[in-house]
């Protein structure tokens, strides 16, 4: 593994904070990596769509190079079948990163949704479960602050189940980012409310969530674990699923939780025409759904998006529960 130093990273960007340090690691990768300076060009020729549902809208991406996620094959089988990708013995000579912390590896993601794609894995094999790394999340949410920080549980939309990671994608991206406020004024129901933050639960969005605002990240952690911790759990000893969404500026973090009822949609397993790849994880929950198949692109409409989050995120009375739960729990 070839850690850059802050002198290498000097020669594609500002190296002031991590965020700048993060940004000059793409633009590095960009140029010595090959895989990378095939895939980030062609992020200027994807093409979006736009559905406007009055308060939000949704963005749909156009976008080959993401077809090896959206349909990885995620059974127990195909992972042990095949080598980790994220370990560091696997990984590409040509890939370079940053570190962080001494549990962490920050990485370019070869292939893009964002002009700035982050992969964050940790440096030793272990499954992909949030509990014991909300702290990391938070911290990374704060130093990487240019961008959004995400988590995908091993049944949400994680190509990678078997070694945990963390991604991030450069900020005023995803539909979400710009919606949040009015969502949280006009369309929101407060759960918890301390001097340092608050608990609100948003479900006129096509999908139901759970935002955490906050300026104290022991308060924020505290509640993010307690929130999985009462979630519903589909085998005992499985991760609760999830998908988290976080960034953080002027002092407060916004955490985004979003509870699952399923990995993928009916349309997904659909024969021929009646077939849609998409594989809701963060980055669809947050507004942008990535279609990696041209046909798809021209062909999803409104009532194809209604009914895919209404089946992979958590039902109203399931969502009602949970809320319940949560607040006996805090």
């Amino acid at each position: 593994m070839t850690f850059l130093t802050e002198n290498e990273l000097k020669k594609y960007g500002k190296t002031y904070s991590l965020s700048k340090k993060a940004i000059a690691l793409v633009n590095h990768q960009k140029i010595n990596w090959p895989l990378a300076a095939e895939n980030y060009p062609s992020l200027k020729m994807v093409r979006t769509s736009t559905f406007s549902f009055g308060h939000f809208r949704i963005d749909c991406q156009f976008n080959p190079g993401r077809i090896r996620s959206s349909a990885a094959n995620t059974d127990a089988s195909a992972i042990q079948a095949r080598p980790c990708f994220l370990c560091e013995t696997n990984r590409p000579e040509e890939q370079s990163g940053i570190p962080f912390g001494e549990d962490y590896v920050i990485l370019c993601n070869p292939f893009p949704i964002f002009p700035y794609h982050l992969t964050i894995p940790l440096n030793r094999h272990e499954p992909q479960q949030i509990t014991g790394h909300t702290g990391a999340f938070l911290r990374l949410a704060s130093e990487l602050q240019e961008f959004a920080v995400f988590y995908n549980g091993p049944q949400c939309g994680a190509s990678a189940p078997d070694h945990f990671h963390f991604q991030a994608g450069i900020r005023d991206v995803l539909p979400i980012e710009d919606e949040l406020t009015e969502l949280l004024q006009e369309h929101s129901t407060e759960l918890i409310s301390t001097p340092d933050g608050r608990i609100v639960s948003i479900e006129n969005y096509l999908r139901r969530m759970i935002c955490f605002s906050s300026s104290n990240s022991k308060q924020l952690e505290h509640w993010i674990n307690t929130a999985v911790s009462v979630l519903p759990v589909t085998s005992p000893g499985e991760e609760p699923m999830l998908n988290l969404l976080a960034w953080y500026s002027a002092g407060t973090w916004q955490v985004i939780l979003f509870p699952r009822a399923a990995q993928r949609p009916r349309e997904y397993y659909a024969d021929d025409f009646d077939r849609l790849l998409v594989s809701p994880a963060a980055v669809e929950l947050g507004g942008l759904i990535i279609l990696p198949r041209e046909e798809d692109y021209f062909r999803i409409r409104e009532e194809d998006l209604v009914s895919i989050f209404s089946q992979v995120t958590l039902q109203k009375k399931d969502f009602e529960l949970f809320k319940n739960n949560l607040i006996q729990a805090i």
